[in-house]
Parts: C-alpha cells; sequence; structure tokens
C-alpha cells in the first residue's frame, strides 16, 4: 500500500494510524511537492523525517513543468494522482490511501453544488474509485471529522504542518472556509452536505447501474471504431438515464469523457441529448451532432450510432452537422 501524507493532521494521521495497525503488505509513503510554495521541499522533508522515525519508507514525487496560469489547484490535483499512480505502479502497489475527512467531503460537495453538477458530482468523493485498471484509491477517513484527526495527532505526539494554502483567498475552498460558520446558522452544514452527497451517491448508483443494463442490451455492434445502439431500446428511457447511456458510449469509443464532474461538459452532453437526440429518436428523423471527438448520428432506421467525428481541416472552425 502507497500512502499519501502531505504533512497535514489528517494524512499525518494516517500514517500514524498505519504505521500503528500494522499491514500484511508492504506500506510506502509517498509526498508531492507541487512546487507551488516557497517551502514546499522543506515540508515533504520534514514527511520523509517522519515516515522513517515510524520505520516507513518515504518517496517525494515532485511535479515539474509549467503551471498554469488558471485553474491551478485542479491542475495540481490531477498531477498529484498521476504521480501517485505511477510511484504506485513502480512499487507494485494496487492500493493508494489518502486522509480525505467528512470536512473535505462537503466542502467538495458544495464546491461542485455551486458549480451545478448533477447527481454524480454532488455524490463528492466516494470511499474508494479506481486510480488505474490495477490501483485502487481508498480514502479510509472519510466519514472521520478533521478535529478527530488533530486531536489523534496530538494525543499521540505526531507533530503535521499546516498548510498556508488553505488560508489564501486565491483559492475557492479557502475562500468558502471563510463562509462556513454563515452557512453553518442558516443550516447548510457539514452533516447535511454530508448526507446530500450519500443520497445523491445512492441515486448516482441506480441510474448508472440502469444505464450499464441498458447500454449492454442495446448495442447491436461495437467495432472498428463505431458503437451502434438500437433506436427502440432508447426512445423509452428517461431523459436521465439517456444521458447516461450517451456519457456511457462516449467513454467506451474514446476513453476520455468523464460525466461525473464539470458543469460544462455536463452541459454540452444535455444540449446534445435532450435538444437533439431526444426529439430525433422519439420522431424518427435523421440527425448528425458532434461532441467533442465524437459524431452521433441517429440514423435513417432509428438506432443511434456513435464513431469518431471527423478531424477539422481548419483550426477553429465549427463542424458543420
Amino acid at each position: 500500500m502507497l500512502l499519501a501524507v502531505s504533512g497535514g493532521p489528517d494524512s499525518t494521521a494516517l500514517m500514524g494510524a498505519a504505521a500503528r495497525a500494522g499491514s500484511a503488505a508492504p506500506l510506502h509513503v509517498a509526498t508531492i511537492d507541487h512546487g507551488l510554495r516557497p517551502h514546499s521541499a522543506a515540508e515533504a522533508a520534514a514527511v520523509a523525517m517522519a515516515a522513517r522515525t515510524l520505520g516507513l519508507p518515504h518517496r517525494t514525487l515532485v511535479w515539474t513543468g509549467p503551471k498554469p496560469a488558471s485553474g491551478v489547484q485542479a491542475a495540481a490535483r490531477a498531477a498529484r494522482y498521476e504521480l501517485l499512480a505511477a510511484h504506485a505502479g513502480s512499487l507494485g502497489a494496487g492500493l493508494v490511501l489518502t486522509g480525505h475527512t467528512r470536512d473535505d467531503q462537503a466542502e467538495t460537495v458544495l464546491m461542485r453544488l455551486l458549480a451545478g453538477s448533477g447527481p454524480a458530482g454532488l455524490a463528492g468523493m466516494r470511499p474508494t474509485r479506481d486510480l488505474t485498471s490495477s490501483i485502487r484509491l481508498g480514502r479510509p477517513f472519510l466519514g472521520l471529522a478533521k478535529a478527530d484527526l488533530v486531536d489523534y495527532c496530538a494525543a499521540r505526539g505526531l507533530a503535521f504542518i499546516r498548510d498556508p494554502s488553505n488560508g489564501d483567498d486565491r483559492y475557492a475552498r479557502a475562500r468558502l472556509r471563510r463562509l462556513r460558520p454563515d452557512l453553518d446558522r442558516e443550516g447548510l452544514s457539514t452533516d447535511r452536505l454530508c448526507r446530500l452527497a450519500e443520497r445523491c451517491g445512492r441515486d448516482d448508483a441506480a441510474l448508472a447501474a440502469w444505464a450499464g443494463t441498458v447500454f449492454a442490451d442495446a448495442t447491436t455492434s461495437q467495432a472498428g471504431g463505431t458503437i451502434r445502439l438500437d433506436g427502440t431500446a432508447l426512445r423509452a428511457l428517461p431523459d436521465a438515464v439517456l444521458l447516461r447511456v450517451a456519457s456511457l458510449a462516449v467513454t467506451r469509443l474514446t476513453a476520455t469523457w468523464d460525466h461525473s464532474v464539470g458543469r460544462e461538459r455536463l452541459e454540452r452532453l444535455e444540449r446534445l441529448v435532450l435538444d437533439g437526440l431526444v426529439p430525433a429518436l422519439r420522431s424518427g428523423t435523421p440527425l448528425r451532432r458532434t461532441l467533442r471527438e465524437t459524431l452521433f448520428e441517429v440514423t435513417r432506421t432509428g438506432d443511434l450510432v456513435l464513431t469518431p467525428a471527423p478531424t477539422r481541416r481548419t483550426p477553429g472552425t465549427a463542424s458543420q452537422h
């Protein structure tokens, strides 16, 4: 197992608890140095020393290369998981653990609520998910409060770092943290946000299972970069399920679509399906529409066919379908 430890109280508690409990599998620790703050290298070195004190091997993974001018936290998060997955793979580790807490879950749900996410996004972080085809990501503290982990560290003499970016108003999470006391007083508490995540998670799982069954039953051919779906099976579906089937089809075709996050991506998919595919399927009208790298076609026989979109000859020219 690979433990992702930043040095904050949550991941420090994770490292201390894992070392104390022991494991049948070898434990390794990794710290990501994003290079975004002057003291990040020193903080990673402090985690390395703490890991060695606990008898755990440690590696600092550095995010190199240029950093984006905007959306730096999202880019850093993506880089963090890429680095962790690559290091876990080099170790032969099948599981990566992080110290995300109930407080982190509430913040995630609140940010996705503000971004206009659907049920998949509002379900928040899952306790486990696939990081790669052979590596799982686990969040064993997702049901625990951050304050409990701070107390755990204090009771066992585990020193931790307080990340100054948590109070940096350039970042949305920091701004929302300042608003949390007011939101709590209005009833938008951590408990209620986490309960919303649980309910959306149940609904999302049900919709995903239904869409998966429909996709399997409706797929009449899937070869040569083409997916053909039986229009008869699609026409009677509720819009929410047809959205999922379309998203799943794009994922199978291109492996690039993720319907669970991103307001812009969800809105583009909704426009395609609700304003285009649904009327065409139900009226039997042929239609061709492009979304990202995928061409959707409602055929004259009423089926839905997905193929990779042809390459545009002139950059920036809109597809004329």
